[in-house]
């Protein structure tokens, strides 16, 4: 039995490194993202964004977003949204949120991530995605492959990074239930809702 579930996990991890590997090539907005990013948003605006979204219960919300200004810079998109997921050895997160733009676009996104790893526990969260170096509203429709290895505390903030080629997502997700470890997945950003996490 316990074969059986390696050799499941196993062929699982296998097709989502497959799958990410092929979101490399051909994605929706390729030939666009050759034009430069539309300007950043101040960090200033950032924070009273993330502020007003999280509220005041978001302990530690600017620490954590200062420490993503001083790696990343300033992010030219970001997602409001709610996503929950779980995983014991195997796990999925599923979401749905706005995508702001810096020039004034507007859209709706949603968003799946299977992952496999050392994770445990679940979650239910507000997630704040700020966005770098995204050329138009289309490409961030795609997988973007990362390591998530934050430790999820009950009322706790926590942030990750997701990056295909050169645009980079940042997560920041506060809200209940906890969830530690270190995991191997994507975040697969879709234009339609669906249960299909790959």
């Amino acid at each position: 039995m316990q074969s059986t579930r390696s050799g499941f996990a196993a062929s699982l991890f296998l097709a989502m490194l497959c799958g990410g590997c092929a979101s490399q090539g051909t994605t929706p907005g390729t030939e666009a993202q050759s034009q430069p990013p539309s300007e950043p948003y101040e960090e200033g605006t950032i924070l009273r964004e993330a502020e007003n979204f999280f509220g005041d219960g978001a302990r530690g919300l600017a620490d954590v977003l200062n420490k993503i200004f001083s790696e990343q810079g300033r992010p030219n998109a970001y997602i409001v949204g709610d996503e929950g997921g779980g995983a014991v050895g195997v796990g999925v997160r599923y979401g749905r949120g706005t995508l702001h733009m810096s020039d004034g676009t507007v859209r709706d996104v949603y968003w799946t991530g299977p992952s496999i790893g050392f994770d445990v526990g679940g979650n239910a969260a507000k997630a704040f995605v700020l966005i770098y170096d995204l050329p138009n509203v289309d490409s961030v429709f795609q997988r973007f492959p990362g390591v998530d290895g934050s430790l999820y505390f009950v009322g706790g903030v926590g942030a990750n990074y997701n990056r295909s080629g050169d645009i980079v997502l940042a997560p920041v997700r506060f809200g209940v239930g906890w969830r530690q470890g270190v995991s191997i997945g994507y975040l697969h950003v879709r234009e339609q809702a669906t249960w299909i996490p790959f």
